[in-house]
């Protein structure tokens, strides 16, 4: 199997080097960091991991497309903000057989790689691994979990099946869903709740508790995105995503959110695709969403400082 990983941060870096090691996968690395690219290169993935550090150097980089060709399956990895272009730019990767699979944050991902792809060719996911970049060609996998994958109609087919063994090979715990819609859903609503809060406060996820005025927005923030997706008919892993937010704060209680780096980094955020998405499909159902709305406009307001 032929790989191709788009966006080689550091999810993308923790991956593309697990997959390397399974029989038979080639794995491209793409990303347009030449720095990070020649390191990679030149002495292959240098991964950190419990105490150890560890070389992984099957794995290939670049920063053009067309040197990997055609692949079986992409992995898009790049930010929100940067699906669209990172998609159109690679093309080159993605033939009309290629599998095209996000295990991205945020709400909107999918339609906009099947805008370039088309719907057959996408599947979905999630993923609770964690991993840090330390610099060009180095990363710190942060911490384990399961990566669920899924047809978007639900059905359990071959292709979502091999994917799932070449992944456990890797050594990826990995699941299948008939419900993959859903658990983007679930994870949204967590990030409604916690990555906005910590890029306006600069508290760290369980820090947000400690606050009775701001644990009050977190859960107008979820509930808000709760009343959304139960208007538009998703089905949701949980039955109180309030309740759920505020237990991954306490499980990631010494965490910087992905915002709050990006903040702190004088970076674009997800914020678009994360609590203004909420925003926009609260539109579609004519669900008002002022939590959101509010913590959008904000974020947008410091991105511009």
């Amino acid at each position: 199997m032929k790989i191709a990983i788009i966006g080689a941060g550091a999810m993308g870096c923790l991956y593309g080097a697990r997959l390397s090691t399974v029989p038979g996968v080639e794995v491209y690395l793409l990303d347009v960091w030449k720095e990070h690219v020649d390191a990679i290169n030149a002495s292959g993935v240098l991964m950190e991991e419990q105490g150890d550090l560890v070389a992984y150097t099957n794995v290939k980089a670049g920063s053009s497309a067309e040197d990997a060709g055609p692949c079986d399956l992409a992995v898009i990895f790049v930010k929100s903000t940067l699906t669209s272009a990172a998609v159109k730019s690679n093309k080159a990767v993605l033939g009309p057989e290629t599998i095209a699979l996000t295990l991205q944050n945020g709400l909107g991902n999918i339609e906009l790689i099947r805008e370039v792809v088309g719907e057959s060719n996408v599947i979905a996911g999630t993923t609770a691994h964690g991993a840090t970049m330390l610099g060009p060609g180095k990363i710190r996998h942060a911490g384990s979990g399961k990566t669920i994958i899924g047809e978007l109609n639900g059905a359990t087919t071959q292709r979502i099946r091999q994917i799932a063994q070449v992944l456990q090979e890797a050594g990826m715990e990995t699941e299948l869903s008939d419900n993959v819609l859903g658990l983007v859903w679930d994870k949204l609503l967590v990030n409604v709740g916690i990555n906005a809060l910590t890029g306006i406060t600069r508290l760290l996820n369980g820090e947000l508790l400690e606050h009775p005025e701001i644990v009050e927005l977190l859960e107008d923030a979820v509930s808000e995105g709760r009343d959304v997706a139960l208007a538009q008919g998703i089905k949701l892993g949980f039955p109180d995503p309030v309740a759920h937010t505020k237990e991954v704060c306490i499980a990631t209680a010494t965490n910087k959110s992905s915002m709050l780096q990006d903040v702190l980094n004088h970076k674009k955020t997800e914020i678009d695709m994360i609590n203004g998405a909420i925003v926009r499909e609260g539109e579609k159902v004519n669900i008002a969403t002022p939590v959101n709305k509010t913590l959008t406009n904000l974020i947008k307001f410091i991105e511009k400082q």
